[in-house]
């Protein structure tokens, strides 16, 4: 880890002496990255995936905007963790990704999503009280901005590391089914009929049990979240060693989930973790911080993404 000094609008590293400046979304208070000096860019590796901002002279939007950039900033690190390309789509339009933040406005067909590497989100999902209404509105158990950015990002990831690659789309629709079936009527059908019975068997949500890619993208969000609280138990050597007979529920984080090659080894650690981090949370009188159930089924699923981004971290 780097640590820098500072000399006037400059930063120096201590260890290596190279001149850094920070991200021009400084100025805002939405982002503390770093450059290099002599980069020509004025944005971070993070800021310049931003393609459409709101207007920050509404108080509001201002306020929506630094959520938002916090909940991206996260996403982009563990994206750059795992070594995974971020190419913006301004300069590579086929293959690139960028972010609009907007507000619906007058065009109430606007929504949260992903198309050809654009991804959407609406401005009023940062805005807690109307997420919440969100949440209740579609019995979700969970709804979060980082929840959002990592299942569209999924999405984008989908077309990059799936599509166009015939070993690894046969191996996906063994495991997670034929994304062919038409997906506007399987969302009809979903939002008409809701998901199955004994959904909870195969699937992270109800809304996986939509259609193929829904199952890819939900799962692929859960894969970011279970990473991300296993890296940050690991950054706090956090561990949980219960009283009483129950010693399954005994873990002790530390490895960094990235370097790690068997998906089974960050589950069992993810458990018991989770099941504490939960608990701790209903003793505040709080909902649970991870209130899902991971079966067999689905740890096949994350296992594979697990296998497939392996390659990424070389």
């Amino acid at each position: 880890m780097l640590t820098f000094a500072a000399v006037g609008e400059k930063l120096i590293s201590d260890r290596e002496g190279i001149e850094y400046k920070f991200c021009k979304n400084k100025e805002y208070e939405v982002c503390n990255w770093l450059l290099e000096k002599e980069s020509l860019e004025e944005y971070c590796t993070a800021c310049q995936l931003n393609r459409t901002i709101p207007k920050l002279a509404d108080a509001d939007n201002f306020e929506n905007w630094t959520h938002l950039e916090i909940a991206k900033h996260r996403l982009i690190y563990q994206l750059q963790k795992i070594g995974l390309p971020l190419p913006n789509k301004m300069d590579h339009d086929e293959i690139g990704l960028c972010f609009d933040f907007v507000a619906k406005l007058n065009n109430p067909k606007l929504m949260t999503g992903h198309a050809n590497g654009i991804i959407t989100i609406l401005i009023s999902e940062a805005n807690s009280v109307l997420r919440e209404k969100a949440r209740k509105q579609f019995s979700e158990p969970y709804r979060t901005l980082v929840g959002h950015l990592r299942h569209e990002v999924g999405h984008y990831f989908w077309e990059r590391l799936i599509r166009n690659n015939p070993e690894n789309l046969a191996a996906y629709r063994t495991i997670f089914g034929n994304e062919e079936k038409n997906y506007g009527d399987a969302l009809k059908e979903y939002y008409k009929k809701g998901a199955p019975k004994d959904w909870q068997k195969s699937f992270i949500s109800k809304y996986a049990t939509s259609h193929s890619w829904e199952d890819w993208a939900e799962t692929w969000a859960h894969y970011l979240h279970i990473m991300d609280m296993v890296e940050t138990a690991y950054f706090f050597r956090i561990s949980v060693k219960p009283t009483g007979k129950n010693q399954t529920l005994k873990t002790r984080v530390s490895f960094d989930p990235y370097k790690i090659e068997n998906f089974d080894k960050i589950v069992q650690t993810c458990v018991p973790l989770s099941f504490a981090v939960n608990s701790m949370n209903r003793a505040m009188g709080v909902p649970d911080v991870y209130p899902f159930v991971i079966s067999p089924a689905i740890i096949e699923k994350l296992r594979f993404i697990h296998r497939l981004l392996l390659p990424q971290r070389k």
